[in-house]
């Protein structure tokens, strides 16, 4: 639920004033109501709106509560229905779909003000062995190559806005940032390439690395779009609409993985993104697809 400003959700290292990681994962640690009812705050630090990957990570840990520990998680399909109130709780129903002898699905329904803002639908499997391909990852920089977002954007503009500190998500990007082609549309690009890794320790816990990363997956899907477009977030209204997610290999999100990002299209205001996460060793660990309103409100400059 990218908030719908022309405001950017680009990405850095967590700052003093910003959200740091002890409160992300206290935000991810939700209340457990009942059974199945489970409530969430927003930080304090943050987009006027409820952040998109927060909600859609939150609601991943209230489905991933109500299954056993063995089965994993390895696709989710979700609607942003209404934007979110950072400043009360969220609720998250679970309906306990069914449970099988190697597939469990939860569908849940983020609930403020008496009205639904979000669904998530959830598959679980068990492990079991099976046929194994991949496609492969981009020939990029390492990480240790490249500034960060921050460091770029303070470059550019003698400063750091709060946007780029507010979460405690590292990112470096391969090659040009939004800001940087709305400056140069010569620099547009059809492809966005972003190492990305949760800035410090995580607990062993292989819900919580796939809930942090579908947090972070909805943080520079969008640009891609205005990458190809040559276009800033200047003049343009951006929100999340749907987003999915398929789980192939498991991970961990506080180490660097690759984002490849692409856009097969864009009309009536609406934009397709998708992307792969890939290790650095170069396995195929997660896709993303997410589709979003894009609309020009300004000329842009």
């Amino acid at each position: 639920m990218a908030d719908e400003t022309a405001a950017p959700a680009a990405g850095g290292e967590a700052a003093a004033s910003g959200q740091s990681l002890e409160s992300l994962l206290g935000i991810l640690d939700l209340e457990r109501i009942e059974d199945d009812i489970f409530r969430g705050s927003s930080p304090d630090h943050g987009p006027q709106r409820v952040f998109g990957g927060q909600v859609a990570g939150q609601a991943l840990v209230a489905a991933g509560r109500t299954v056993p520990p063995e089965r994993a998680v390895h696709s989710l399909h979700a609607y942003f229905i209404r934007p979110g109130d950072p400043s009360v709780p969220i609720v998250f129903q679970v309906d306990r779909v069914r449970d099988g002898r190697s597939f469990t699905t939860r569908r849940v329904t983020a609930v403020q003000h008496g009205r639904a803002i979000f669904t998530l639908s959830a598959s679980f499997h068990k492990s079991e062995p099976g046929l194994s391909h991949q496609v492969r990852m981009p020939e990029v920089p390492g990480p240790e190559e490249l500034p960060t977002a921050r460091e770029r954007l303070e470059k550019a503009l003698g400063t750091v806005p709060r946007f780029a500190y507010w979460h405690p998500i590292e990112m470096r990007p391969v090659g040009a940032m939004s800001f940087e082609v709305g400056a140069d549309p010569a620099l547009r690009t059809t492809e966005n390439l972003v190492w990305i890794r949760v800035d410090g320790r995580l607990p062993d816990e292989d819900l919580l690395h796939v809930c942090l990363m579908t947090y972070a997956s909805d943080l520079t899907l969008l640009d891609t779009v205005l990458l190809r477009h040559g276009r800033s977030f200047e003049g343009i209204a951006m929100a999340s609409l749907d987003h999915a997610m398929w789980f192939h290999r498991p991970f961990r999100a506080d180490e660097w993985l690759l984002y490849a990002q692409e856009t097969p299209s864009a009309e009536g205001a609406r934009g397709l993104a998708r992307g792969l996460f890939y290790t650095r060793e170069g396995e195929l660990v997660c896709s993303v697809v997410q589709e979003g309103l894009i609309r020009v409100v300004g000329d842009g400059s």
